[in-house]
């Protein structure tokens, strides 16, 4: 395949950045070919970026053992690049594929390089059905790769019929364009187009591409603004203030726009911005929202007003007078693309009138069954039209869904009224005229499995057009919004012109996906005037304030350099947050008081700020300077020279921080007097130290400050007893023990102090912590979890709040357990046991909490699988207080050495399917899996035997021998069936044709088979399948003669076909091996 000439997308919607590593060996060979470079963004002449196209051809696909694979490195633009794949997935069931920065390790500090790129993995037996994805990336030293960590299903990839796996060979192909930097991140949207645009959080763009048709649509953002809402309210909890927030930002701000707070109102959480949705569903259910938040207030039935049409289902008899109809409102129309040259074309179809005729008779009422006509047509169209286009169909004979990009043309006037009104119904008002503007063209750029949206709209039916790719917004001409998203394909132009060479044609990937259409009589009222006015007073104030918020920021940033910041900490700070917020080292520091000044005010100044601030006088006030230890404790370390003090701010910062900007962080040491009042400092000498003490009580399990001395070295703690237990509030002689806070990372040190030993032998110095508590015997040892402080630190560091949800609720809270990181796995579920009420503990299984998509993990905890509670609660780098358990019905230590296989038996005479769970041990065979399963299922007779295989997309696979082992059965995408005779719908089975029979001949045996009656089995067609494609056989044809022999076990290749429609009940079954690809939209709040 050749290079896409579409223009560079945003980040698509399923990247995820993988760290790179080194480079695997035993890449496949692969061939580099040049191609014409793409084109550029805008309408800008610039010079065209170097581009190629890569082909890395990969043997062996499915021995590949690594869990990285690289390709080899080629160069574009003057840089290496390579290929990284996944072979089985980056944690997910899907193909991995990124394109890499090669030699990124090797490069110089602040490297970056921009490239607009696609991935492709090619379909070896039909070309057009290539999956291919695009994206752009700049590249830096923290994101050297990046591209789509979803891109294809593994399901489709090992399916050798469907085209991507053959003879164990994949083709993948990437195409490379650098491009300038500047291009793309010294554009402002505001400067250029008067418009901004919107972030992506992560695969949102389909939402910003809907949201700015609908606020470029100004009767609907006026009816926004005119929704009540209050001051108290809050836009995350608000879905009508989110959007009139977004909305008024985007008026009136010069910068892109978030859209996290919406989101939120949604009810949203990290996971929902990283799935894909589909845009015309968002459509829907937003719409269905806003209809009903707009009940009851003055913007009501706004729309309905806007969006909503009527059209008439009516079938009509045509041999009697009778006539049936039904009206019917709808907000958009779905279009047919698929044999469609146009929206004309599509409004035919859409109107076309059925025969019900032969089998197919209506009945009418009194009259039987009659030949009628069947058919839809207007009654009237909105204002706003909105026409989905049906770019995704169902591939029957693919069985999955494929984007259709044939050509679909639309043109800038639409006029319904055409050939003398034929969309009308009788009953339409002829005097409105349906004559309709082009207002916005949506855009999907990709297939079936991802891609991304934009937008092109003319906000005011001008002929100026924009496009709103996310962040980005830039003026478009008519033919690029027009000719260029109609999809179909394209030729290269030739490279030989001379010569009489076959052009290359290319599938467009990016083409119109939903149309809006504004009636031109209504244009004036649709594209109103929407200014100030028509927001809300508490909105404008609290926008208002939200921008000058935002402007104090900037400002403040911009102005940093010329600033210290100096942040204090006192006595009353200690004694607020230890025992509460802390428990280790003195202060959290963000929560003290800071000061900015500026840096060439001197520090005497700022201590007569500091005097304003507190009311102590400049005498009274000692600094300290903090000191980082190298046990990564954090302690005051010595009081300011005078010299120091009579510096200024900033040359203090720079001699104290080594740090480039960083804050000035003391200690301000005041003393008091009994009445309480400042007083001079005591002298520092060389034989005294300051000392800070906590106290210990082990009873009521609390740690508290109760001050700080300043002692000798040469002294000794038992010459300090009374002074601690005036501190403490005990009486003069009680007994007490004293212990150093050593450290607490990455493990607590806390050690007792010998109370006879000088300061000076302890090497105990500055800074220094001293915890202490009473020496007399406690009551209840029982009653006190932490008999004394070193077990106290300990048990605060290890402390850990664990959140548990039941497996079968991932986003419900069930309970909260207090527990200690260093538990054991068999604490932990002991303890989950005991709070659930359950006797055997080893029956609770737990699952570890992915961060990233807020979801349990896909593999659960191995039974004592980890050590401790701690490595249950990592991901990755990251640290989680969630954990997900369930019951089971046996031991885990027991269902671990056990496989278990879900099997769908059926039955030889009866329709229903039931799937069993079959438990063995991992070294049974499948007999034994057969045997098991004639213990739990009625067969149509006693010596009826089994047999078990293996099945996807009504295709069989493979028959399993009765001696392989179970333990590598798959059965998470295949379905594994146990069969004695098949009846039923769609599913596959084994039939004997002999050599000269014809097809007339084997429809015999299949009828008596099937058992289907003779009238509808006449109806049924028979093709010859092969790799997927259908060679529809005629009576007299020799059925043996198209199949090869195959004595091996494996995929087969050929199939014989039956066409037929499902008349059968449904019955109770369910594929658990469908993947979905989208997960329905919903708007919770």
């Amino acid at each position: 395949m050749t290079m896409m000439t579409t223009p560079p997308l945003d980040q698509e919607d399923e990247e995820m950045l993988v760290p790179h590593s080194d480079v695997v060996d035993g890449t496949q060979p692969m061939e580099v070919a040049q191609v014409e470079p793409a084109s550029t963004v805008e309408n800008q002449q610039v010079e065209e970026p170097p581009s190629m196209k890569f082909t890395w051809t990969i043997e062996k696909f499915s021995r590949l053992n690594t869990k990285k694979h690289y390709s080899d490195i080629f160069v574009v633009g003057g840089y290496k690049w390579r290929i990284l794949i996944f072979p089985k997935g980056n944690n997910v069931d899907h193909l991995s594929m990124y394109l890499d920065v090669a030699d990124s390790s090797a490069l110089p500090y602040g490297w970056s390089r921009y490239a607009q790129f696609s991935l492709a993995v090619v379909n070896q037996i039909h070309h057009k059905y290539s999956i291919r994805k695009d994206t752009q990336h700049q590249f830096n030293a923290r994101e050297s790769d990046w591209g789509f960590t979803s891109f294809m299903p593994l399901s489709d990839l090992y399916d050798p019929s469907r085209g991507y796996l053959v003879n164990d060979t994949v083709v993948v192909e990437a195409e490379v364009a650098v491009r300038k930097i500047l291009d793309y991140w010294s554009y402002d949207s505001k400067k250029e187009t008067g418009y901004v645009g919107l972030k992506n959080q992560g695969a949102t763009c389909y939402m910003n591409s809907l949201l700015q048709t609908l606020y470029h649509i100004p009767y609907f953002r006026k009816a926004v603004y005119h929704m009540p809402t209050t001051e108290n309210d809050m836009p995350i909890g608000s879905i009508p203030l989110a959007l009139q927030s977004l909305f008024y930002k985007l008026q009136y701000n010069d910068t892109s726009v978030a859209t996290k707070e919406l989101t939120k109102s949604f009810g949203w959480d990290t996971y929902d911005s990283f799935m894909q949705h589909d845009v015309q569903e968002l459509n829907r259910v937003l719409c269905e929202k806003l209809e009903d938040k707009m009940k009851g207030t003055v913007v009501e039935g706004t729309i309905q007003q806007l969006f909503e049409g009527h059209h008439m289902n009516y079938i009509e008899c045509i041999n009697v007078d009778y006539k049936s109809t039904r009206r019917e409102s709808f907000y958009d129309l779905q279009l047919d693309v698929k044999g469609c040259r146009d929206v004309y074309a599509s409004f035919d179809k859409y109107v076309e009138v059925e025969r019900l005729e032969g089998d197919n008779k209506y009945h009418a009422e009194e009259h039987g069954l009659q030949d009628a006509k069947k058919g839809v047509l207007f009654i009237d169209f909105p204002p706003v039209l909105q026409l989905q286009l049906k770019r995704f169909e169902y591939d029957f004979m693919r069985d999955t869904m494929v984007k259709i990009n044939d050509r679909y043309e639309f043109p800038l006037q639409l006029d319904l009224d055409r050939e003398d009104g034929k969309y009308l119904s009788p009953d339409a008002d002829r005097s409105v005229r349906n004559l309709y503007m082009l207002h916005s063209v949506l855009v999907h750029s990709g297939g079936v499995h991802g891609g991304h949206y934009y937008a092109f709209i003319r906000p005011t039916l001008s002929d100026q057009w924009y496009n709103f790719d996310d962040e980005r917004v830039t003026k478009e001409d008519m033919k690029r919004v027009l000719e260029e998203q109609y999809g179909g394909e394209e030729e290269l132009p030739q490279t030989n012109p001379g010569f009489n060479n076959t052009p290359f044609k290319f599938t467009k990937y990016s083409n119109a996906y939903m149309l809006v259409y504004i009636r031109e009589s209504d244009k004036d009222k649709i594209i109103c005037n929407v200014d100030e006015k028509d927001i809300a007073e508490h909105l404008r104030m609290r926008l208002k304030k939200e921008q000058e918020e935002k402007e104090d920021r900037r400002r403040y940033k911009a102005q940093a350099h010329l600033y210290t910041i100096i942040k204090v900490a006192r006595d009353e700070d200690l004694l607020e947050q230890i025992g509460k917020d802390i428990y280790f080292d003195l202060v959290d520091h963000d929560k003290v008081r800071s000061f900015r000044i500026q840096k060439q005010t001197s520090f005497l100044a700022f201590k007569e700020e500091v005097a304003k601030e507190f009311g102590i006088p400049l005498q009274y006030q000692r600094f300290w300077i903090w000191a980082k230890r190298q046990n990564h404790t954090y302690r005051p370390n010595r009081p300011l020279t005078p010299q120091e003090e009579a510096q200024s701010v900033g040359q203090l910062r720079e001699v104290l921080s080594k740090a480039h900007n960083a804050e000035l962080k003391l200690f301000l040491e005041v003393e008091r007097g009994q009445d309480l009042h400042p007083i001079p400092p005591p002298d520092k000498t060389r034989d005294g130290i300051l000392l800070f003490f906590k106290l210990y009580d082990p009873e009521k399990g609390e740690l508290c400050f109760v001050g700080r001395l300043l002692v000798k070295l040469s002294g000794k703690p038992i010459d300090y007893i009374a002074k601690l237990n005036q501190m403490a509030g005990f009486s003069p002689d009680e007994e007490i023990e004293l212990y150093e806070e050593i450290k607490f990372e990455p493990c607590v040190m806390c050690e007792h102090l010998d109370k006879r030993c000088s300061f000076r032998l302890s090497q105990i110095e500055d800074g220094d912590i001293i915890c202490f508590q009473k020496s007399s015997p406690i009551q209840s040892e029982e009653a006190c979890r932490c008999p004394d402080v070193p077990s106290f630190l300990e048990y605060v560091h290890n402390r850990q709040i664990v959140r548990f949800r039941s497996l079968e609720r991932p986003k419900e809270d069930d309970f909260c357990l207090e527990l200690s990181k260093i538990h054991t796995y068999d604490d932990v579920v002991e303890r989950v046991a005991y709070k659930i009420g359950l006797d055997d503990p080893s029956k609770i299984r737990l699952t570890s909490h992915n961060c990233y998509s807020q979801q349990p993990k896909p593999q659960p905890i191995k039974y004592r699988g980890v050590e401790h509670l701690s490595e249950m609660l990592i991901h990755y780098n990251q640290t989680s207080d969630i954990l997900y358990y369930e019951v089971l019905d046996i031991p885990l230590p027991e269902l671990q050495g056990l496989k278990n296989l879900k099997v769908a038996f059926h039955h030889a005479t009866k329709d229903e399917v039931v799937i069993h769970n079959i438990r063995l041990p991992k070294q049974s065979t499948v007999g034994d899996v057969i045997d098991e399963l004639k213990t739990k299922v009625e067969l149509s007779h006693p010596n009826a035997e089994l047999r078990l295989l293996e099945v996807f997309y009504h295709k069989i696979y493979k028959i399993f021998p009765p001696s392989e082992k179970i333990e590598n059965i798959n059965d998470q995408y295949w379905t594994l069936r146990a069969e004695e005779q098949i009846q039923n719908f769609g599913e596959p089975f084994f039939l004997v044709i002999h050599e000269g029979e014809t097809l007339a001949e084997v429809k015999v045996q299949i009828q008596k088979k099937l058992q289907v009656p003779d009238e509808e089995f006449s109806k049924w067609k028979f093709a010859f399948m092969s790799l997927s494609r259908p060679e529809y056989l005629q009576e007299s044809d020799i059925v043996f003669n198209r199949f090869q022999r195959r004595d091996v076990y494996g995929a087969w290749e050929q199939y014989l076909g039956l066409e037929h429609s499902d008349n059968t009940p449904k019955r109770a079954y369910v594929n658990q091996n469908r993947h979905t690809y989208e997960k329905a939209v919903k708007i919770y709040n």
